[in-house]
């Protein structure tokens, strides 16, 4: 009854606030611009290949080397825009053998092409780069390159770039609209060590200098936050796992002396696999395989190369962040990682405002590994436990053109988001062959938040555009105010958005029943004046009674 009670219990904030939160008046630079917005040095090309070489130098933490980028022309142009992040620099920059002349903005460089660029033709050209790309104070958040050492007092180094972009430490079409159909990393370190980064090893190369290049392939698309290198000496073990698809490699790569504990814990990645490819479909990457690499930071979804530093604790970091007891059933960052290979890496946000279509459907994902081993309710209890770490205080859906994310309760309130879509719309298999479907229709696809609404809509046989527009752009959760009058039951929608129309199912007087309440007031008789009214707390809505009675 406690955790029933602590659902409906939100904090109301004056109307007057909400506006200022929604009407949002940040000021944004060209930097912005150049960085969030599909400008004309970007639009009139598609990338179609990287070829990412870099070595990486330990001994002053710099990074060095080329990218060859192939593009397919969209529109004749002379002008293209390549991003790379101070104080990394570009040296020079080539395209059929003769040096371009370019021009540096912030962390934008404007290459002036010599060739003709014929519509529809394939062009390459190749950039080189050196410097220390930023360290990463406290990765995976504020972004960059982590440099330590292991326990054993090896190197330990590896990136993590999301939100910051990748251009903190390679060039390249920074922007989430435009990825590579396919792609070659090339990565030089000490023969000592390893690196691991995305796809598949094809080969390593020893070189006189006490150096070794690992060259991996990417067959699918990408996107260019999910790129990541991981320097260790590690050890290797794996397994093949039948998928929907088939046979599924899983690869595993720990720090030397972890490798028998991960052997038991890492048990959970197999039983991810299988409990999200019920839910989600195949897994988006057989082609590519699944790793999961030991990293010094929490972790990060890198495409098919998934990091993990969760100290081989279940939940995250030992803690449940439902407080429901299950979220101690599995380990967070496993489960949640690996959820953004559909959501995130297959299925990517065009812009970063975007980005709840990463987060929040992940974050469910939790619920429904919970769900598939342990049952509907425990699931349902995992999804509304966390939504004590909600804040509404800003709207899920960032600003656009400029770079610029949406609240952090996109993981969260996301989440309940979809499990208040999945109650409304009240029938569990429509609703699995919606989460599938979208896996299916957005196959390695970038989208809008408009395409994902509309085909939940679509295939829901719902307008759900309000419920969205409330939950998405707008920080208030809805309230069902009510009141009992002269045998009446009086109720209304406050706390929304203009017109916001949900139905919603209750139970009054221990009889569950659907109300189709407005944002002006509804009546239903009743047999008496003396009510109990509770609302499905699979919805995530606050409720008041504005009479007491």
């Amino acid at each position: 009854m406690r955790k029933r009670i602590l659902l409906f219990l939100f904090v109301f904030i004056p109307g007057l606030i909400y506006a200022q939160l929604f009407n949002r008046s940040e000021e944004f630079t060209r930097q912005d611009t150049l960085r969030g917005a599909i400008t004309p040095e970007r639009a009139w090309w598609d990338v179609t290949f990287y070829h990412l070489s870099v070595e990486v130098n330990l001994e002053d933490s710099t990074f060095s080397g080329s990218n060859r980028i192939q593009y397919r022309v969209l529109e004749s142009a002379s002008v293209m825009q390549i991003d790379l992040q101070e104080p990394m620099v570009i040296e020079r920059v080539t395209q059929a053998g003769k040096e371009l002349r370019f021009e540096r903005e912030g962390n934008a460089f404007f290459i002036q092409l010599n060739q003709e660029q014929q519509t529809d033709r394939i062009q390459e050209l190749d950039v080189f780069f050196s410097g220390k790309p930023k360290k990463a104070v406290r990765a995976p958040w504020d972004g960059g390159v982590t440099w330590t050492r292991d326990q054993n007092g090896k190197p330990f180094i590896a990136t993590a770039n999301q939100g910051i972009g990748a251009s903190i430490w390679w060039p390249n079409k920074d922007h989430g609209y435009d990825e590579p159909d396919s792609m070659a990393i090339s990565i030089t370190v000490p023969d000592s060590l390893m690196d691991i980064s995305n796809g598949r090893l094809l080969s390593v190369e020893d070189h006189d200098n006490g150096t070794r290049t690992w060259h991996w392939y990417v067959t699918n698309p990408i996107n260019n936050y999910g790129v990541n290198i991981n320097i260790g000496d590690y050890e290797h073990f794996g397994e093949i796992i039948e998928g929907e698809k088939g046979e599924l490699t899983m690869d595993y790569y720990v720090i030397r002396g972890n490798k028998e504990r991960a052997i038991s814990h890492f048990s959970d990645a197999p039983r991810t696999i299988k409990a999200l490819e019920y839910w989600f479909g195949p897994y988006p990457f057989y082609e590519d395989g699944f790793k999961l690499v030991q990293v010094p930071y929490l972790g990060m979804e890198h495409q098919s190369s998934v990091t993990y530093g969760n100290q081989f604790k279940m939940g995250y970091l030992g803690r449940d962040l439902s407080m429901s007891g299950w979220g101690l059933k599995f380990d967070f960052i496993i489960i949640h990682e690996t959820g953004h290979e559909w959501f995130a890496n297959s299925l990517t946000s065009k812009d970063v405002a975007d980005l709840w279509v990463h987060e929040g459907f992940t974050s469910y994902s939790e619920g429904l590994f919970v769900e598939f081993f342990y049952g509907k309710e425990a699931g349902a209890e995992y999804v509304r436990g966390v939504r004590l770490n909600i804040s509404n205080r800003e709207p899920l859906i960032g600003i656009y053109d400029v770079h610029y994310e949406g609240s952090s309760d996109m993981y969260n309130k996301g989440s309940n988001l979809l499990h208040t879509i999945r109650t409304l719309i009240g029938n569990d298999d429509t609703w699995r062959q919606i989460l599938r479907g979208l896996s299916t229709e957005f196959y390695h696809q970038t989208v809008t938040t408009r395409q994902v609404e509309e085909y939940i809509s679509e295939k829901a046989g719902l307008d759900l555009s309000k419920v969205f527009d409330q939950y998405l752009r707008d920080p208030r959760v809805p309230i069902l105010e009510y009141a009992i009058q002269q045998n009446q039951l009086l109720y209304r929608w406050a706390n929304t958005i203009p017109g916001f129309d949900m139905n919603v199912r209750i139970r009054l007087n221990e009889k569950e029943q659907w109300l189709e309440p407005q944002t002006s007031w509804q009546a239903i008789k009743l047999s008496s004046s003396d009510v109990d009214l509770t609302v499905d707390p699979d919805f995530y809505v606050g409720t008041m009674n504005v009479t007491g009675n």
